[in-house]
């Protein structure tokens, strides 16, 4: 799963703030919570489509409950995956998707993603408005946040004996045979380019293939890649550093706290993953019933409890445990976070020939 991408080259977050009620405004339905009223039954399927591990199977199950319908969870690696079954299927099969912001922008262009009903999802008024109006949705008519992130590293002081403070430590010799990576070659190959003074949207093709040649430099360093679980081996101490997506660092930290976060000093990445529903969903009702149902406060608290990205619903907060509020909040050092862009095939083809370069050094 991964976390970050595109639009302006550098956005200011603005943290905090209004109510983003320009969604509710208007809406006839009443605020759902889970205490609540139970909704009129629907019936049927709900066919949705994210990484694995999204959300507690138990808020899955008291939706099937409330609602009468069967959920088919169906997984994707890559977002790039998603979009090319979202694009087979002509913007059918699925009901909800929960993918990263940068696709979403592609799958809007390509006409594969229907406008939202608010007046069915009445909740999209608890959305953080610090959250909405980004580049791959200006307008806030075909997606809602599930999740934001920082990919960020974090490594043992007990075990290195040098102080990281930026992406370039990551290339010291102290970190030989020690350091987990995820697997997403934009973001790994973006600190890269960070390291160079660089935007991670760079598209120069020169500058690219010189970015490649410092990536083989780091892989002496480097133990592993893996896009899931990669907290897994610091936590173990198989690694002693690692760079890592939000919901890692959240993990790693519950299960070790004296590891050590670093908000490289080069700059930060920052996304959004949200969801959206197919142009053509089979059981459309069933997926504005989800997305309401996932905006209630109370069962959005139990999701990013469960997930560890930083919450985007404003509502939500006052449910979520005291150390889930510190750890989930929006850090001030995001303020300058730059998105992940879509680069042009070109400069794509060479991101992808530098990683599969790279992870051949690693043989």
């Amino acid at each position: 799963m991964k976390i970050w991408k595109k639009k302006k080259r550098i956005m200011t977050i603005v943290i905090g703030g209004i109510l983003a009620s320009m969604l509710l405004v208007g809406c006839g339905n009443k605020q759902e919570t889970s205490s609540g009223q139970e909704e009129e039954k629907i019936g049927g399927e709900l066919n949705l489509f994210t990484w694995d591990g999204m959300f507690p199977r138990e808020v899955l199950s008291e939706f099937e409950e409330e609602y009468g319908v069967q959920i088919n969870y169906a997984n994707f690696d890559f977002d790039e995956d998603m979009l090319a079954k979202l694009e087979t299927a002509k913007g059918g099969d699925y009901d909800v998707i929960i993918a990263d912001d940068y696709i979403i922008e592609l799958a809007i262009q390509e006409g594969l993603v229907q406008k939202l009903d608010t007046e069915k999802i009445s909740n999209l008024g608890n959305v953080d408005q610090a959250f909405q109006g980004q580049f791959y949705d200006p307008t806030n008519e075909y997606s809602v946040p599930y999740g934001a992130g920082i990919p960020l590293i974090v490594y043992d002081p007990n075990v290195i004996d040098i102080e990281i403070t930026g992406y370039a430590d990551l290339w010291n010799p102290a970190l030989k045979d020690n350091l987990a990576l995820i697997g997403n070659y934009r973001v790994v190959n973006g600190i890269v380019l960070k390291t160079m003074g660089k935007s991670f949207n760079e598209t120069d093709l020169e500058v690219l293939e010189e970015s490649g040649k410092k990536l083989k430099e780091l892989a002496p360093n480097v133990r592993l890649i893996s896009d899931s679980n990669t907290q897994d081996y610091l936590i173990s101490g198989e690694a002693a550093a690692g760079f890592l997506y939000t919901s890692q660092v959240t993990l790693a930290l519950a299960a070790r706290p004296e590891l050590k976060v670093v908000y490289p000093k080069e700059g930060l990445g920052f996304g959004i993953m949200a969801m959206f529903m197919p142009s053509q969903a089979p059981h459309a009702e069933a997926g504005k019933a989800f997305i309401n149902f996932i905006l209630r406060p109370e069962i959005s608290a139990r999701c990013f409890e469960y997930i560890g990205y930083v919450c985007t619903n404003r509502e939500a907060v006052p449910y979520l445990s005291e150390e889930m509020q510190k750890n989930l909040a929006l850090p001030k050092e995001a303020a300058d976070g730059e998105f992940i862009m879509e680069i042009g095939s070109a400069a794509n083809e060479v991101h992808e020939r530098i990683w599969t370069e790279f992870k051949a050094e690693l043989d």
